[in-house]
């Protein structure tokens, strides 16, 4: 089986430098398709949840999505976010991102290196006695890591969903055009199933990147032919490379 149309389900990336070489080497055609999109929840979803804010001395954010969706409730809840609030980020990007929202101020705003093991080391012994809200998505297995990692070391915290994932409207997709798709998160399966119900793996090859997508996509019985990244394999552009010389022929 010789691979011809790649449908990845990411946005198009700015840079398609990894992607255009592909495409010359293979003559193959790549598309790109978000399956889903992220929405702040609504007042009524937040209230639900029974969570003041205001109870709170530090919020943890990992995505620009959950920071605007913190400011708009907020605000549509009529919340005043005290200037004494901590900021722990994931990384540098989202924590320059707050200042969107607010003014920036090194001694209260923490950045890590992408690793709930950083963020947490951020918090050493000198936070130690603040009380945590930790933001999370509708996806209950949303920040589990850091979820575990409080737990172990005693910290006050308590979670609260700020945004969801909400199925894109794939029905002018058709998948058997395509031999090959990536995907990257459990939302992305979670699309393909709202939107195809019946759908069938049959000849179609399926490539994970990251470690979250694998359950889903194991769960779901697709079959996984290259799981990224790995070492070798450190990019889904590699990912596609591999499978693309595996089946050249």
């Amino acid at each position: 089986m010789k691979i011809k149309n790649i449908l990845v389900c990411q946005h198009q990336p700015l840079n398609m430098s990894q992607y255009t070489g592909l495409i010359e080497k293979y003559g193959v055609d790549i598309k790109f398709h978000r399956f889903f999109n992220v929405e702040p929840l609504t007042p009524k979803e937040f209230r639900a949840q029974r969570v003041n804010i205001l109870d709170y001395s530090a919020i943890t954010f990992s995505s620009r999505h959950a920071i605007d969706a913190f400011f708009k409730l907020s605000e549509e809840l009529r919340i005043k976010i005290p200037e004494s609030m901590k900021y722990f980020c994931s990384t540098s990007a989202v924590a320059m991102y707050l200042q969107k929202h607010i003014i920036y101020r090194k001694r209260k705003i923490f950045y890590g290196e992408g690793t709930a093991e950083s963020v947490l080391a951020l918090i050493g012994t000198k936070h130690k006695d603040e009380k945590f809200l930790i933001t999370t998505s509708s996806d209950p297995s949303s920040k589990e890591l850091l979820i575990n990692l409080f737990e172990k070391n005693n910290l006050q915290y308590q979670t609260a969903a700020f945004i969801k994932s909400v199925p894109q409207d794939l029905k002018e997709l058709n998948l058997n055009d395509y031999d090959l798709i990536v995907m990257y998160n459990s939302n992305d399966v979670k699309s393909l199933y709202t939107n195809f119900p019946d759908f069938k793996q049959g000849d179609i090859k399926f490539i994970s990147y990251g470690k979250t997508v694998v359950k889903s996509m194991e769960d779901a019985g697709i079959n996984i032919e290259i799981k990224a990244p790995t070492a070798d394999v450190p990019s889904a552009a590699k990912a596609i490379e591999v499978v693309l010389e595996q089946y050249k022929d």
